[in-house]
């Protein structure tokens, strides 16, 4: 997998994303302590704002600025995003008010919701070769990993020497160090990495909206749209209701939080490191449709679990339940981008990685809220319902991928019949 870093423009691109992401982390840590600063008792209130405000930067901002943009280069468009989340990062020490650390909060997302979808428009033009792209998915999926885990540990190591709202100095550095490693990449204007090949210039509403309609128009992308539920469905119980799992249902403390995430990330890395072999002899739908069929059925088992066991024995089914629908979540994320770049031509990637960005985050805005609100009526309850939104939504991946060639000859039949004799 390493082989794909001797490109060197990726290289210096990758290590930019996972220094930004390093900040990012610590931005999470530094948030909740903020919130608790400036709120007190009612820091949770505050904190599930501040996710919020963050799912609608992503829901939202990300196809108008990819529209807005468009004809600027596309590392001007990652440099600017760095710059404004480094000026971001500077002002939120000194937030006082709840309302300044929402408004700061949403344009560090909207920033981040443009630099994210340009950045991975970038690499399949970078990464023609398939099997290195491939490569760098899982990279990139790695990265994340990693972040939701080194992060904390390294808060937790600064905040040892250091006060809390010193973290988003860190913050800053890490985009700092983000935009200086891009702003020192020279990528190749051949590539089609700048405005000069974009084409004649549409009206604003049409662009905003065309990496969704492309999303809607090709049969081979409709499936990603309804994977993205599969996900966001079933790992919202991991991501939401962990913690409830583990400090009340299990009864242990504080630490085992982590570790039954780090368990879950691992899980994740792991499917992430055999991807790329496996797809050289696969295609993705035949990872990715059992992948989401086993995230929807073990998540009802987690419900099973939490139902009928206790003590030890719920531990230990828990944590491993964790671990496979880690790699189960991978597995159906990490080809997402292989396709979307088979399908998408190298002109409309801004747009249509956007577009994914997007459309995947709305998922999670849906996810998120639903999973706490399902938690009231019991955690049972909220796994059952979770699973069977999540095997409704694997059903209709695989109806459409069934339904694909179908539709690709009936788009043969009306170009041809549209271009006449």
């Amino acid at each position: 997998m390493l082989r794909v870093l001797r490109n060197q423009i990726y290289r210096r691109l990758f290590t930019a994303q996972i220094v930004a992401l390093l900040g990012t982390g610590l931005a999470t840590v530094a948030l909740g302590l903020l919130a608790y600063d400036v709120a007190g008792g009612h820091a949770s209130l505050v904190l599930g704002g501040i996710f919020t405000v963050k799912m609608i930067a992503y829901v939202f901002v990300a196809p108008l600025t990819s529209a807005a943009l468009v004809r600027l280069p596309r590392r001007t468009v990652m440099v600017a995003s760095d710059l404004l989340r480094l000026v971001v990062a500077l002002c939120l020490p000194f937030a006082d008010q709840v309302w300044q650390i929402f408004v700061l909060v949403f344009v560090l997302q909207a920033a981040s919701a443009t630099f994210t979808p340009t950045f991975q428009a970038v690499i399949p033009l970078v990464l023609p070769d398939e099997d290195d792209y491939t490569q760098a998915l899982s990279l990139s999926r790695l990265a994340y990993d990693l972040e939701s885990i080194v992060s904390p540990m390294l808060a937790a190591l600064l905040l040892l020497v250091i006060h809390s709202n010193t973290l988003f100095f860190g913050t800053a550095l890490g985009f700092a160090a983000s935009a200086m490693l891009v702003l020192s990449t020279a990528l190749p204007v051949s590539l089609g990495l700048t405005s000069a090949d974009d084409g004649p210039q549409l009206p604003f509403g049409i662009r905003a909206r065309a990496g969704v309609m492309h999303f809607v128009h090709r049969p081979g992308l409709r499936p990603i749209l309804a994977l993205n539920f599969v996900a966001a469905a079933a790992m919202s119980l991991v991501l939401v209701q962990t913690v409830v799992i583990v400090r009340s249902q299990l009864g242990l403390d504080e630490s085992m939080v982590a570790v039954f995430l780090a368990i879950n990330g691992a899980g994740s890395m792991t499917a992430a490191l055999a991807i790329p072999r496996v797809l050289r002899t696969v295609d993705e739908r035949t990872i990715m449709l059992p992948a989401a069929g086993i995230l929807a059925a073990l998540t009802a088992l987690a419900g099973v679990v939490l139902l009928i066991s206790a003590g030890p024995t719920q531990f230990g089914m828990l944590a491993v339940l964790w671990f496979v629908m880690g790699l189960a979540w991978s597995a159906v994320e990490t080809p997402i981008g292989r396709i979307i770049r088979r399908e998408t031509p190298s002109d409309q990637l801004s747009a249509v990685f956007a577009a994914q960005f997007s459309l995947s985050h709305a998922c999670w805005l849906i996810s998120y809220p639903l999973a706490g609100a399902l938690g009231l009526a019991g955690l049972p309850t909220a796994a059952f319902v979770l699973a069977g939104l999540a095997a409704a939504a694997a059903v209709l991946a695989s109806l459409l991928w069934r339904a694909e060639p179908q539709l690709r000859t009936l788009e043969v039949m009306r170009a041809d019949t549209a271009e006449g004799p």
